[in-house]
């Protein structure tokens, strides 16, 4: 095999959508095949009102602290805030604010503004979230929570109210199925018929979907097979754990910073 593509003759599914492009292009580069089928769309919020009165909350200087749970998040915000005209009050406002980030997308969206976070979690959940605050006393804190998707996440917001801070939650996103039931179903066939080496999610929704599909279908017994023939590449402790919950154990899974760059290389380290 040549060194210059150590993934020559390898096929790797791919349940990504935002990124998808530049995922398989990484893994095409070192010669392996690609099964794209996204399974989850990502829409902006279906009511925009929500976020247009949270963003003036955020400008009006309402919050001391603000969490962002995802780099998606805080694109859709910002996306948000240009089409209503007050983008540049909004940069204002999250230079002053106190950025809590879960993990390298939030961060990295951060420093597409020429920002950075003031408190990154010591690890990329909400649990790691919790940890890093939980020394600190909230009390009166006015918190600002970008959530993940329309997920309300509930533990986060009782941990804080329970240390004393005020809470106001935005959802400027939501997921939506991508892929269709056929083609979904289609790729459970091919890795049940052990044609696929490593199937690679990188969001917990993903592994919702897919799930989702396969027990409408009564097709469970046919994807239980499938994924103990491929690898498995989870690209953070939030999809091994969503994997986990369905009985399914992630082969191969990047260190630090979880980051699609890391999830190509442990990729091509466990196939090579």
């Amino acid at each position: 095999m040549s060194t210059d593509t150590p993934l020559a003759g390898r096929t790797i599914a791919l349940p990504e959508t935002r990124e998808l492009d530049r995922l398989a292009g990484i893994l095409e580069a070192a010669g392996a095949a690609t099964v794209r089928c996204p399974l989850v769309a990502i829409l902006d919020a279906p009511d925009p009102r929500p976020v247009d009165l949270w963003l003036g909350e955020l400008t009006s200087g309402a919050f001391d602290d603000l969490i962002l749970l995802t780099g998606e998040g805080l694109r859709r915000l910002l996306s948000r805030a240009r089409a209503i005209g007050n983008e540049d009050e909004v940069k204002a406002a999250l230079a002053k604010v106190r950025k809590i980030t879960r993990g390298p997308k939030p961060a990295r969206a951060l420093h597409e503004l020429k920002l950075s976070t003031d408190l990154p979690a010591v690890m990329p959940t909400t649990q790691g979230v919790m940890d890093t605050l939980a020394g600190e006393d909230l009390t009166g804190h006015r918190v600002g929570l970008q959530l993940y998707g329309s997920d309300p996440n509930e533990a986060l917001v009782r941990f804080l109210t329970g240390k004393g801070a005020t809470v106001r939650a935005v959802a400027p996103y939501v997921y939506a199925p991508a892929s269709d039931e056929d083609r979904v179903a289609d790729l459970v066939i091919r890795l049940q018929g052990g044609t696929i080496d490593v199937i690679a999610f990188t969001s917990a929704s993903q592994v919702e979907r897919l799930f989702e599909v396969v027990k409408h279908r009564q097709i469970e017994a046919a994807l239980k097979e499938g994924l103990r023939r491929a690898k498995v590449a989870a690209i953070g402790p939030i999809v091994v754990s969503a994997l986990a919950e369905r009985g399914v154990t992630a082969d191969i899974v990047p260190e630090q910073p979880f980051v699609m760059k890391r999830l190509t290389a442990a990729i091509t380290a466990a196939l090579s």
